[in-house]
């Protein structure tokens, strides 16, 4: 088959040599795509993941048989409306149901009629009445969240009025992230972890949970970003815990999609967290998760080719096998200064230093200057492998990561750490 990923990270580089593992050869092309991927044979096309008419166009010239979207703004911008209003297979929620991650206030009302447990909120738009609220806050933290998209960067974790005063003017007075309104909620403490799930319908599939690190520096410091590394499995949430996420979050939210009229049909993220009064939604997302796709993918014993032709022809699907042995552990190297200002167009070394044969990378915010990748954003690539224990796999990776040149990078070095 011939297919298309739109997107240029390291969650679509996952995905295209996910697709390109299959048991019958599969063409696979990556718009944009960014120059780490061609080093491991994925073919990227120069069309930006918002030109959904050139995107449309190379489909039906090259005979794609169908699209896969990786991030959230062309969902949320009505990729998938327009590919199927041109009778073009695509993988991923139309623009309707993507509003489950562009708007919080959306995706907090369905999980409301769901009855899907998530942490008290109130909205807000006027800053007056947004402080005035945090006033009335005896305990801190709290949590304040844009309710658009920001790129994993829209949550603060509040410590002090003085913070939540910085924090809403910058998101309802200077409109950080293009945010017109906020989530203001209640602290969740706990162990989180992600839940991912193909979905047609009323049908799931779910995969197996993961853990991601989502704080820049270690010892979970630092602001957070879109995610520094993560693991699959967790071994610190025992069956149980997995079992009743399935029906007391899944289940009822997918139920609840098929009622109130949001069609969906591809890959919903759930961010979980165990607390003492047990689990709770942190967020529900439309897509993939970055990085735990990373970590997920490599699992997957089944062709992920096939999964979702299947899913796209509204076939019910039999089995999907994934490993049951083992852990797969990724860490994401990052341009300094990220999250908020990464520095660009600084070497991180040739392009040989990356074709390790023992280890799997999947590249994110690179381009390529005489024959050196060099940072164009802000977490550049992660390195990943699979191995029989935890300690195994990150001696692995920081061994090899020992050897690079961290003259514009930075890493964490406890990926992993929760799961001893």
């Amino acid at each position: 088959m011939k297919i298309l990923v739109v997107g240029s990270g390291a969650r679509e580089d996952a995905i295209c040599q996910s697709l390109r593992k299959s048991d019958r050869y599969n063409d696979v092309f990556c718009a944009p795509g960014n120059a780490g991927m061609r080093l491991f044979g994925v073919q990227t096309v120069g069309i930006g993941e918002l030109e959904f008419e050139k995107l449309a166009n190379f489909a039906i010239e090259n005979d794609i048989v169908y699209t896969i979207v990786g991030p959230e703004q062309p969902l949320v911008e009505g990729i998938v409306d327009y590919f199927q209003d041109r009778d073009l297979k695509i993988f991923g929620p139309n623009k309707e149901a993507a509003l489950i991650e562009g708007s919080k206030t959306f995706a907090k009302d369905l999980m409301k009629k769901a009855n899907v447990p998530t942490a008290f909120y109130e909205e807000f738009t006027d800053l007056g009445q947004a402080l005035e609220y945090v006033e009335t806050k005896d305990q801190f933290p709290i949590v304040i969240k844009a309710n658009g998209l920001a790129s994993g960067k829209g949550v603060f974790i509040i410590k002090d009025m003085g913070e939540a005063i910085d924090v809403l003017n910058q998101l309802l007075t200077d409109h950080k992230f293009k945010t017109d309104k906020v989530i203001i909620e209640e602290y969740l403490d706990g162990e989180e972890f992600s839940l991912m799930a193909f979905v047609n319908g009323e049908s799931f599939y779910p995969m197996p949970i993961a853990q991601d690190y989502k704080r820049a520096y270690d010892g979970d410091k630092g602001l957070n970003t879109g995610g520094m590394g993560a693991i699959c499995p967790v071994q610190n949430i025992d069956c149980d815990v997995v079992y009743q996420s399935y029906k007391d979050v899944l289940k009822p939210f997918v139920k609840a999609m098929n009622k109130y009229g949001v069609n969906y049909t591809g890959v919903l993220y759930a961010g979980l967290i165990l607390t003492k009064d047990g689990i709770k939604v942190i967020e529900f997302n439309v897509r993939f998760g970055d990085p735990e796709t990373e970590v997920v993918l490599p699992r997957l014993k089944s062709d992920l080719s096939k999964v979702i032709l299947g899913l796209l022809n509204n076939e019910d699907i039999d089995d999907i096998t994934w490993k049951d042995q083992g852990v797969d552990l990724g860490v994401f190297v990052a341009s300094k200064g990220y999250p908020t200002e990464p520095i660009i167009g600084k070497t991180i070394g040739p392009k040989s230093q990356f074709q390790n044969q023992q280890l799997k990378i999947n590249f994110a915010g690179v381009s390529e200057s005489n024959n050196e990748l060099v940072t164009n954003g802000g977490r550049l690539y992660v390195v990943k492998t699979h191995a029989n224990t935890l300690q195994n796999a990150q001696d692995k990776i920081y061994s090899y990561l020992d050897t690079v040149d961290q003259t514009n990078v930075f890493f964490r070095r406890d990926i992993g750490k929760n799961a001893y």
